[in-house]
């Protein structure tokens, strides 16, 4: 399964994924629009991968074949204040 993946402008490490390069028909028109201008960062054969850096493979090959596009967002920002008084309490 071939796969184009494309970069958002406006929002970063947000990335989404295409069966088909600059086939956008499948993608939300509002989706699109807060995406900003998609910008091609590379093309990928999804079958001779064994996982994706930041994004279940399974998954964006699921998504792929049932919406046409998977939307990969980042990560949810890490809470350093509560993991350490977490960490604090753990030590009393």
């Amino acid at each position: 399964m071939l796969c184009a993946i494309y970069k958002s402008p406006n929002k970063d490490q947000t990335y989404l994924y295409l069966e088909r390069r600059d086939d956008f028909a499948a993608v939300p028109s509002a989706l699109l629009a807060s995406f900003g201008k998609p910008e091609l960062v590379t093309l990928i054969n999804l079958d001779n991968r064994t996982s994706l850096a930041l994004a279940d493979l399974t998954k964006v090959k699921a998504e792929l074949t049932n919406k046409g596009y998977y939307l990969q967002l980042p990560p949810p920002p890490e809470d350093l204040l509560a993991e350490h008084k977490a960490f604090m309490q753990t030590r009393s």
